[in-house]
């Protein structure tokens, strides 16, 4: 297995205890729009088996052309030993990234794409609003729902409607599923899911019983993952 150790190159604060750290870009390292990442601190492989305590998935907010590897992650004041260790990390600290992959690139298949998250969520999007805004074929619109009780919405910058993409954010659930029962009346369309395994699967039940088909949901799983979610 390739491990890439990378340095910190610059912290962003994005929202109240919300952070990109960007990365700097190992040699020949690439992604797609819509990419994971395994990203390790320093120690995890020191023993005879993998430290998971210091590992996390983390979704790339970024998109190759932008000179950096960006993870934005929630820190809050009570957390995790790995965010915890994160949160004091500085430019010039070194990462470990390994097994990266995309289980939701943007599809061009002249369906109208729904892109449903909630929170910290929304970074796994960014990449693919970047894409669609700077090819837009295959997709007649684009429709972002996010979740977000904060109003300290991220990337305000990119989740900024225009003719072909539309952007919404509500403060809560019930808002997010009575949008999400609307949209699901579009069948022929493509639904792209980013949140908690309890948000994929509410999620996944309001579109499966409005008749939308498990073949137009996409979820950022592995396929031997989407089985226990989609049946």
């Amino acid at each position: 297995m390739k491990i890439d150790w990378t340095p910190i190159t610059k912290v962003v604060a994005e929202a109240p205890d919300t952070y990109t750290f960007h990365l700097a870009l190992p040699p020949e390292f690439t992604w797609q729009e819509g990419a994971h990442t395994h990203l390790a601190l320093e120690g995890f492989n020191a023993g005879d088996k993998p430290d998971r305590s210091l590992v996390r998935h983390m979704s790339i907010s970024t998109l190759p052309h932008e000179g950096a590897i960006g993870i934005t992650t929630r820190i809050k004041s009570e957390c995790s030993t790995f965010k915890s260790i994160l949160r004091d990390m500085v430019p010039g600290d070194k990462v470990a990234l390994f097994k990266t992959h995309s289980n939701v690139p943007l599809e061009r298949s002249g369906k109208n794409v729904y892109l449903l998250s909630a929170g910290v969520g929304l970074a796994t999007f960014r990449p693919i609003v970047l894409e669609y805004l700077a090819n837009g074929e295959g997709v007649p619109h684009l429709h972002s729902l996010n979740v977000d009780s904060s109003k300290a919405y991220l990337f305000g910058d990119v989740f900024e409607s225009n003719e072909h993409f539309t952007s919404e954010f509500v403060p809560s659930r019930k808002d997010y599923y009575e949008r999400v029962e609307r949209m699901a009346s579009d069948k022929d369309a493509l639904f792209y899911i980013v949140g908690s395994d309890e948000l994929l699967r509410e999620t996944i039940q309001v579109l499966r019983t409005n008749g939308v088909a498990c073949d137009n949901i996409k979820i950022d799983k592995h396929d031997f993952q989407r089985e226990d979610f989609l049946g």
